[in-house]
């Protein structure tokens, strides 16, 4: 990370939620060896503190015991959904269904945006800082060529414009923060790996975690509430 992002705050604070995921465990793992945070923290829904996206008081829980308002000046939310032994991505809309859209939308964009409500406000005012989520290019509308995965392609599109709306706002009272979306591209993970053929174009969790935090490294004051690839390309809406 920028030297930006906490030299100026010795008591500069990383947080990485979903941190027991592959992308999520890569990213800690990273942070933690980088050395230039005090404190680098992972949240869990099994972690103590426990976070629970589904649950926001446990989100601000888990935010007050991680730090002090204007310590955290990183936050990367690793968390999302696409499929488990109940339910698959629907291949037409003849699989759609309300109980798992609902799903979908819970795990993929309300909880992520009650973790902006809980963090956005913490970031220091003044000084960078970032808060960045992982969306995923089929949440793009005007990328999408392929048609199928309902569920998810709405959620991280709802995603994608919750992160630009909490961007506006958050511009207002800290000018030199940014609210980002990132496509971490296709990552060998239990997530994608029904999904990912013969690993063609996949990478390894380290491998993303470290596109990513590039990313990251290279954001500049004009980027706030936008949506990058792996390599800080812009995907489109």
């Amino acid at each position: 990370m920028p030297e930006s992002l906490n030299s100026s705050n010795r008591a500069a604070i990383a947080v990485v939620v979903g941190a027991t995921g592959g992308i999520g465990r890569a990213l800690h793992e990273a942070l933690k060896a980088d050395r230039r945070f005090q404190t680098v923290i992972g949240l869990n829904r099994s972690g103590d503190p426990a976070m629970d996206l589904l649950d926001e008081a446990s989100i601000r829980h888990a935010l007050d015991r991680a730090g002090a308002k204007d310590e955290l000046c990183l936050v990367i939310d690793a968390t999302g959904f696409l499929h488990d032994k109940g339910q698959r991505p629907e291949k037409s809309w003849r699989d759609l269904d309300a109980h798992s859209l609902a799903r979908a939308f819970a795990l993929n964009a309300t909880g992520p945006a009650l973790l902006m409500k809980h963090v956005l406000p913490r970031l220091p005012r003044r000084g960078r800082a970032v808060f960045a989520t992982l969306s995923a290019r089929v949440g793009s509308i005007g990328d999408n060529r392929l048609g199928g995965w309902y569920g998810y392609r709405a959620s991280k599109a709802a995603l994608n414009q919750l992160v630009r709306t909490a961007a506006i706002e958050l511009a207002r009272t800290h000018p030199e923060a940014l609210c980002v979306a990132l496509h971490p591209g296709t990552v060998v993970t239990p997530l994608s790996a029904p999904f990912v053929r013969g690993g063609r174009n996949a990478v390894l969790p380290h491998e993303a975690a470290r596109h990513l935090l590039s990313v990251i490294d290279g954001l500049g004051a004009t980027d706030n509430g936008s949506f990058f690839d792996w390599r800080g390309a812009p995907v489109p809406w």
